[in-house]
């Protein structure tokens, strides 16, 4: 295959992508507003179904625009050579490969942010206020913005600089090396995000003494489950919407709920909330994603390994010469349908993971509080109750909310 062959081919991946993207939300978006079901009576009114649907096509015409605008630039960069003509750009002013490389990626994450920038502040200040969810500040806005710059050079620059060294010192064999630090990386994330990252954004506050946390902590000791570090998150700084996580490993474990949750919950549901979450470190889950993750990116980096150096991708993205900066963009097109599948697979373990879950909630503390629990969220956070199959098949990493609780009620 030559150059302007290829140059099609990831034309088409690209248009192929968006489209099948488009059609499944589309799907989504098409379901029929349904009568409310006898389980969400007490919880749901139709009016409030009518409002999910008009917050979900919203977000959908919303999505239509932005990744419409995001996949016509990429469309045309590709078409009229614009990646060869940066990278033309940036090699006349700085000399060495390493540096040259850096500024390219620096200078499209700029363009790709500055693009983005008006669209992710009309949809915090405007859709969803429109729909009661958003309490961020303009200064929040703004400091978040900051802060994830700094992170993105720091984390991000650092690693892309690691990656682009290795490749120009040890050409195809880099991916060995990489793909240990990548592991490193990523076990050391799961054990201090909590501790270093989220605390940048967020405040975190040990959960107070009282009928909460004894209730936690007794049901902890009755599964032989040692926690020591139950947190409260301030998310209602930026949001309305409720959320709970579990971090780390062995003695850096915690479990992380957002102070939303606990304003709308019972003592009961919250509890179940965290028998779930205890769930998923009983069942492995956790070091399940983990494996699993740490061998995708070394089959990734291992194909990537193969097109690194690659003339033939770097004059199809318009560039007059080999530059691993064009193939590692090269790369990512020729790897999306690949990256699709793996993350269609990944969901369908995930929403595995999450019934399983909530069968461990049921059994060992029980199963109402949860489904009262799920209810309730649901219904705060405007959640579609009947998403299309295909949908949730493509897209979903839990399963719906009717299926759900079908296991927990039956």
């Amino acid at each position: 295959m030559n150059a302007e062959q290829l140059k099609y081919l990831l034309i088409g991946l690209v248009v192929a992508g968006f489209l099948f993207d488009k059609w499944t939300s589309w799907l989504n978006v098409r379901q029929p507003v349904p009568p409310v079901p006898d389980t969400l009576r007490g919880h749901l009114s139709q009016e409030k179904l009518q409002e999910s649907k008009n917050y979900q096509r919203t977000n959908y015409r919303f999505g239509l625009l932005t990744s419409g605008l995001s996949f016509l630039v990429t469309v045309a960069c590709l078409q009229w050579g614009v990646f060869g003509w940066l990278d033309a750009w940036v090699s006349t002013g700085v000399a060495a490969p390493l540096w040259q490389s850096l500024l390219f990626f620096g200078i499209l994450f700029l363009a790709s942010d500055l693009l983005s920038l008006p669209f992710d502040y009309y949809h915090t200040f405007k859709i969803e206020a429109d729909f009661g969810f958003n309490k961020t500040t303009k200064k929040t806005f703004v400091l978040d913005k900051l802060k994830g710059y700094a992170l993105g050079i720091i984390l991000g620059g650092g690693l892309l600089a690691l990656l682009l060294w290795l490749i120009n010192g040890l050409g195809s064999g880099f991916w060995w090396y990489f793909w240990a630090v990548a592991a490193f990386f990523m076990v050391l994330i799961n054990l201090f995000y909590t501790s270093w990252i989220l605390p940048l954004f967020n405040k975190l506050t040990p959960l107070e003494e009282g009928p909460l946390k004894k209730s936690i902590l007794a049901y902890a000791s009755s599964v032989g489950f040692s926690l020591d570090n139950v947190f409260v998150i301030d998310g209602s700084t930026r949001s309305t919407k409720a959320n709970a996580f579990f971090s780390g490993m062995g003695k850096r474990k915690k479990v992380v709920l957002y102070d939303t949750l606990i304003a709308q919950h019972t003592t009961e549901e919250l509890t179940a909330v965290l028998a779930h979450e205890i769930g998923h470190y009983k069942k492995k889950h956790i070091l399940q994603s983990m494996v699993i993750s740490v061998l995708q990116i070394g089959v990734m980096l291992f194909v990537l390994s193969l097109f690194v150096n690659s003339e033939t991708i770097s004059l199809a993205l318009g560039g007059e010469r080999v530059a691993v900066h064009l193939n590692l963009i090269g790369f990512v097109l020729l790897f999306s349908p690949i990256s699709t599948l793996l993350g269609i697979g990944m969901n369908m373990l995930s929403r595995k993971n999450e019934f399983e879950a909530d069968r461990y909630a049921k059994e060992t503390y029980a199963a109402k509080p949860l489904a009262e629990g799920l209810k309730t969220l649901s219904v705060k956070t405007l959640t579609q109750i009947n998403p299309h199959p295909l949908h949730v098949f493509v897209n979903y990493s839990h399963p719906p909310l009717m299926q759900r609780l079908e296991q927990l009620e039956n």
